[in-house]
């Protein structure tokens, strides 16, 4: 999906077109994770008709992953005709970016750009997206704190109006005003910790949740093989569960494919068991040779990129450097290492789960 959250002002511009009825804005792609759309601003309309039948006037009762029509149209790429992503709202970047609201006035400022679903096309800069917004004249909230309403020139933000948070509509100083609200006994699998992600998992690892079959769990690991064998479930996880902005291109090599896979028992196990990273290592699921040793091999790009990956916080997903005599032990790093939106009215999706192996000893 593309994230235009933080788009309006350089370095991911928004730029109006001379009718000032869209804008063209520079945003973030982000190739694989958990996203959130507002069912106000489904911007397919015979979409918007199916989600509201399904989900009710709130997307109240569709609140599991995946439950909305919305979620698979932008996941099996229908939603648009010609878009290669769509714009959504992650998570994923508020480590590395920040998250706030800066509350603007009528006054203030007059056009904003609403991302929410709008088509994007990817650019020849990796990891930059260009989506066609819908421009709208009104008071909004940008999702950043003590920022300037009125860009100047043809330049306009990407926000949003929270119509539902009486608070938004005249000062507003929290990220309440611009980003979803998640009730206190909920996580989400896969997403960061400090923005309601779930824990990574930690010993003792605990037993399968009950209803879980964990057959069908490792079944789904063996079925995301690429065409040279590489297990693509175990990649992904080992990159996208400790991925920061700053190696989109890394989880996109490491995930590219998973998108097109059914990954139900997977995401069933990591809600039921409210862990990120955790499915192999309740399951007891293992990686073939190939998949061992590019597990390694990103282990090592990580590092290289100054994040710790997973092998390094909990001992899993450490993979195995076949080119240097097949010892586990191998991918460990060295000794000293190891160490706007309220929930109500979101609609939950998946791009592509995060898929996880057994817990390996040195």
């Amino acid at each position: 999906i593309a994230l235009c959250y933080y788009s309006g002002p350089e370095p991911e511009t928004c730029v109006l077109r001379p009718e000032g009825d869209i804008a063209d804005c520079e945003c973030q792609e982000i190739p694989y994770g958990v996203y959130f759309v507002d069912i106000h601003a489904i911007l397919n309309l015979t979409t918007y008709n199916d989600t509201i039948e399904r989900c009710g006037p709130t997307g109240s009762d569709c609140q599991f992953l995946n439950s909305a029509p919305v979620c698979d149209e932008i996941n099996n790429g229908t939603f648009i005709r010609g878009a290669e992503v769509i714009s959504t709202f992650s998570f994923d970047c508020i480590p590395t970016d920040g998250i706030g609201s800066t509350n603007c006035a009528r006054q203030e400022a007059t056009l904003y750009a609403g991302c929410m679903t709008a088509p994007c096309t990817r650019t020849e800069e990796v990891g930059i997206v260009k989506c066609e917004c819908p421009t709208f004249n009104g008071p909004f909230q940008i999702g950043l704190k003590d920022q300037m309403c009125n860009l100047g020139s043809d330049m306009v933000w990407s926000a949003a109006f929270n119509t539902n948070n009486d608070t938004c509509k005249d000062t507003c100083t929290s990220e309440t005003c611009t980003s979803p609200i998640l009730p206190p006994d909920v996580c989400i699998p896969d997403a960061p910790v400090d923005s309601g992600g779930c824990q990574l998992i930690q010993d003792p690892i605990p037993t399968p949740p009950p209803g879980i079959d964990c057959g069908k769990v490792c079944q789904e690991y063996e079925d995301s093989q690429d065409a040279i064998g590489i297990e693509l479930g175990f990649t992904c996880d080992a990159t996208l569960c400790t991925s920061e902005c700053n190696d989109r291109e890394l989880v996109g090599v490491a995930c590219t494919g998973l998108q097109a896979l059914e990954l139900t028992e997977i995401i069933n196990l990591e809600v039921a068991a409210k862990c990120s990273c955790c499915a192999s290592q309740i399951c007891g699921c293992d990686a073939n040779p190939r998949t061992e040793q590019a597990i390694f091999d990103l282990n090592k790009l990580q590092r290289e990129s100054k994040i710790k990956p997973q092998c390094d916080i909990n001992g899993t997903l450490c993979g195995e450097n076949f080119n240097n005599g097949g010892s586990s032990t191998c991918a460990l790093a060295p000794p000293g290492t190891q160490n706007s939106f309220p929930i109500y009215i979101l609609l939950l999706g998946l791009v592509a789960v995060r898929m996880f192996m057994r817990r390996r000893s040195g």
